[in-house]
């Protein structure tokens, strides 16, 4: 299954990699050298539909936990001043996503949405101190009965080129649900109260709507 945002690139990828084939194939004579620019169209389209793939996934909603609300490694766990909502201290988590990761943004908790706004920046690498203040991103806070207001800030890459988001003001939305898409390599942060009972280490590996960040 590919995420609908992947559809037109998909197609115009298997266009563009049909007709190079054909066009290698009829006038490349070299056996060797035709055989490796098929071999690696093959591999380009095989990496744009891995990128878009949307994986069905089985979710337990518990308003007690927190769910990762992407694919990717742990890079970030500490206590900041968060500026843009809270304006206090929030213990901050931050997922790391390269361009082989699934790229779906679910919602970690469910409840309702009392704050989206997006941001237009730069694109710095996701992993730059100053990305989630400067770079292209989108803040998502939803109202949740357990944790109150979490946010959640999906942050472009060096990659990324598009942010898309799903969440609007007064939406009521499910945990472990679809809440957007971000387009070539990214980086998510989640914003927890300072009570928030952390399940996860650095460096460690995550999957969206399954992995528990935290929990009460």
């Amino acid at each position: 299954m590919f995420h609908k945002e992947g559809f037109k690139i998909i197609i115009f990828t298997l266009f563009i990699v049909v007709g190079l084939a054909v066009v290698a194939n009829n006038f490349i004579e070299t056996p060797n050298i035709r055989r490796g620019v098929l071999l690696l169209l093959l591999v380009f389209l095989v990496l744009i539909l891995q990128f878009f793939r949307n994986p069905k996934r089985n979710f337990l909603i518990n308003p007690n936990h927190v769910l990762s609300p992407v694919d990717g490694k742990i890079v970030v766990i500490e206590e900041v001043y968060e500026s843009e909502y809270f304006k206090d201290k929030r213990l901050q988590i931050s997922v790391f996503m390269s361009p082989i990761n699934v790229h779906v943004t679910r919602h970690p908790v469910g409840g309702k949405v009392v704050f989206s706004k997006y941001h237009p920046g730069k694109y710095l690498v996701a992993w730059h101190p100053k990305a989630s203040e400067e770079n292209e991103r989108t803040t998502v806070v939803v109202n949740n009965e357990v944790f109150g207001d979490v946010l959640y800030r999906q942050i472009a890459g060096a990659l990324a080129k598009r942010i898309v988001n799903y969440a609007n003001v007064n939406d009521e939305v499910i945990q472990g649900e679809d809440s957007g898409f971000i387009k070539f390599g990214s980086r998510v942060d989640v914003f927890l109260p300072l009570d928030a009972k952390i399940n996860i280490t650095l460096q460690q590996k995550v999957k969206g709507g399954v992995t528990v960040l935290a929990e009460k």
